[in-house]
């Protein structure tokens, strides 16, 4: 697995991470090891899998800036 940080700006408040851990934890081969104000750490079985996490990301709610570098 390959571990990948994400910077999310805009989520900071702990309801704001809620959503988020809650959108990305239902993505199959995708396991958040690390949630805080503004970014969040996973793990991926797949590179396929990034795409998954900012839509999942952005369907929340929450832009994921530099989308290109993941």
């Amino acid at each position: 697995m390959k571990d990948v940080t994400i910077q999310i700006p805009d989520m900071q408040s702990a309801h704001c991470q809620a959503r988020v851990n809650n959108a990305v934890k239902e993505i199959a081969g995708v396991q958040v090891q690390n949630l805080q104000a503004g970014q969040i750490t996973v793990s991926l079985s797949s590179d396929s899998n990034k795409e998954a996490i900012v839509a999942a990301i952005e369907k929340a709610g929450y832009s994921v800036p530099l989308k290109h570098e993941l």
